[in-house]
């Protein structure tokens, strides 16, 4: 395709430009509106400015991707409400033998997980539990932080539900579940245990430093705890501007042991017991505060009845016991005159426990888990991948029998609309011949039939994926690269896809603003309330540029077309 008039190229030039600096860059002071507002704001442009046509745009849209997308997160959300991702919770630290059988279990599930749910699923639900896991242990987070993003970024590769990229790979290939499952996954399994080794042998001796025992650790954070957190997997919140001054705050405290160093234990010690300090004076000032409050309301209530004579015992009772509201673990206890705390379940539980039977319960989370495993053979067996999640997805709604709006107000909305405004953009983009130029230029030099085909190929897949974003460059080279492969063999056009697959969805380790995955983990530790950590931009390259190249390298040789 050659290029198209001047006008059109710069116009859409321009289009594509504001759409890939929203999207990378999603509060840009001059223009913070998100990166969905900013997909569509392109994809607008495309059509104002006539680079396309508000027909061609309309076909741009793959309804194949957007369904697929849309049926996951919805198995995804009722796998929560089945309490799937706790108990990947309580596998992580169920009879753990240290910090380095964690690094190793946190690359493990989330590898698998993200394989079977998408990584940013993974990420946004197992990342406080990773934050707690580290407190436990008394080691800085960042370490785990690390091994769940990047284990996530290389787990979902092995599939085409384990992330966007791979589901525009999937249905624009015409590869089957199968074939993409059985061609990647040697390469994923590998990249996750050279990942492992990679962590374990640059945090060896952070991860070597014991617990403080002056630090009552398991009286603040249980294990039961870690494992009861609830979250929604499929959407994520954006801190209000207050929110964020709160926690800027916070992590001013903390970034004395935010770099690995071999200090960084002792400095976490002090921050932890300073913490637990403050918790502990608020609550008893708010007790304090409580109790006064109630002596006064007894005693007006007293003087109220006494010209009536009127004795009511339940009074008497009343008034010998404090309800009490722990800081730490968020629950009611009531204290009597003796001192001894007696809990109170919540009005909430104790009506969900009348309505629901065990059994029922029990039940329903198996056929939720019958469900999610009829997908996924569904998808083995070669059935439309987008159809068959919206099945699972309708199968589990009706499942549920009760008004199904609650689990829709979970679904990423912003996400779905975010892909329908990249769609047109990039297809406006590719109607410049800006790509097509580029891309033979390139490839005489970047055919995978000999060896320095494939590193030149795999550099500029790193290079755009990390400037432009792994979704965008998969849309802009998928077809380009597998026709270069096509006039070589049936064999390697298949093998080209899956290259593109893997060294687009790995190019997501290189740095923190390479993939969503790595910016789910660093924002929720970032906002988490009680174990708020700030995972920097250079913390995280230092890791990503070595990992990322050694991975990608070892997986390269294991795919086969």
């Amino acid at each position: 395709m050659v290029l198209a008039p001047t006008e059109k190229v710069v116009l859409g030039s321009i289009a594509f430009a504001i759409f890939w600096v929203l999207a990378v860059f999603p509060a840009f002071p001059f223009l913070p509106i998100g990166r969905t507002a900013g997909s569509l704001l392109g994809a607008t442009l495309m059509v104002i400015f006539r680079v396309t046509t508000p027909d061609q745009a309309y076909a741009a849209i793959d309804l194949s991707i957007l369904g697929l997308l849309f049926g996951t997160m919805v198995v995804s959300i009722y796998l929560e409400q089945a309490d799937m991702f706790k108990y990947l919770g309580v596998l992580l630290s169920w009879k753990s033998k240290g910090a380095k059988d964690l690094i190793c279990r946190i690359c493990l599930v989330s590898a698998i997980s993200s394989a079977l749910f998408t990584n940013d699923t993974s990420c946004v639900v197992l990342t406080e539990f990773v934050l707690k896991i580290a407190r436990q242990n008394n080691v800085p987070p960042h370490p785990f932080l690390l091994a769940l993003a990047s284990s996530a970024n290389i787990g979902s590769s092995a599939t085409p539900i384990g992330n966007p990229q791979n589901l525009v790979i999937a249905i624009q290939s015409s590869l089957s579940f199968r074939e993409f499952l059985f061609g990647l996954l040697p390469a994923m399994l590998v990249g996750v245990l050279v990942n492992t080794l990679i962590l374990l042998c640059m945090y060896w001796r952070l991860l070597s430093v014991k617990k403080d025992e002056g630090i009552a650790l398991d009286e603040v954070i249980s294990e039961e705890d870690a494992a009861s957190h609830r979250f929604s997997p499929a959407a994520m919140s954006h801190p209000t501007a207050q929110n964020s001054q709160e926690l800027n705050t916070m992590l001013e405290t903390m970034n004395t042991w935010s770099s690995p160093s071999s200090n960084g234990s002792t400095n976490y010690a002090e921050t932890l017991r300073n913490s637990v300090s403050s918790k502990q004076s608020n609550l008893q000032g708010n007790l304090s505060v409580g109790i006064e409050s109630t002596r006064n309301l007894n005693a007006s209530k007293e003087g109220v009845v006494a010209g009536d004579d009127i004795s009511q015992p339940w009074e008497e009772d009343f008034r010998s016991r404090r309800i009490s509201r722990s800081a730490l673990n968020d629950s009611d206890e009531m204290v009597n005159d003796e001192g001894s705390a007696i809990p109170v379940q919540p009005l909430e539980e104790k009506e969900e426990g009348r309505l629901t039977k065990p059994w029922k319960r029990l039940l329903w989370k198996t056929c939720v888990y019958l469900v999610t495993l009829g997908m996924l053979i569904a998808f083995l067996v070669g059935l439309n991948m987008s159809w068959t999640a919206l099945t699972a997805a309708l199968a589990l709604m009706v499942l549920d029998f009760k008004d199904s709006q609650p689990c829709l107000q979970k679904v990423s909305y912003p996400l779905l609309i975010f892909f329908v405004g990249m769609f047109i953009t990039v297809d406006g983009f590719n109607r410049t011949g800006i790509p097509s130029t580029l891309w033979n230029i390139i490839e005489p030099h970047a055919r995978i039939n000999h060896v320095g085909g494939i590193i030149v190929l795999t550099l500029f897949i790193l290079v755009l994926s990390n400037v432009a974003s792994n979704v965008p460059t998969v849309l802009l080279l998928g077809g380009r690269v597998a026709a270069s492969a096509a006039v070589i063999s049936q064999g390697q056009e298949k093998r080209a896809w899956l290259i593109l697959a893997w060294v687009s969805t790995v190019a997501g380790n290189l740095s923190l603003l390479g993939s969503a995955a790595n910016l789910i983990v660093c924002e929720q530790a970032r906002r988490s309330q009680f174990f708020g950590y700030n995972l920097s931009f250079w913390s995280h390259l230092m890791f990503g540029v070595p990992s990322t190249l050694i991975v990608t390298a070892i997986g390269l040789l294991l795919i086969r077309g």
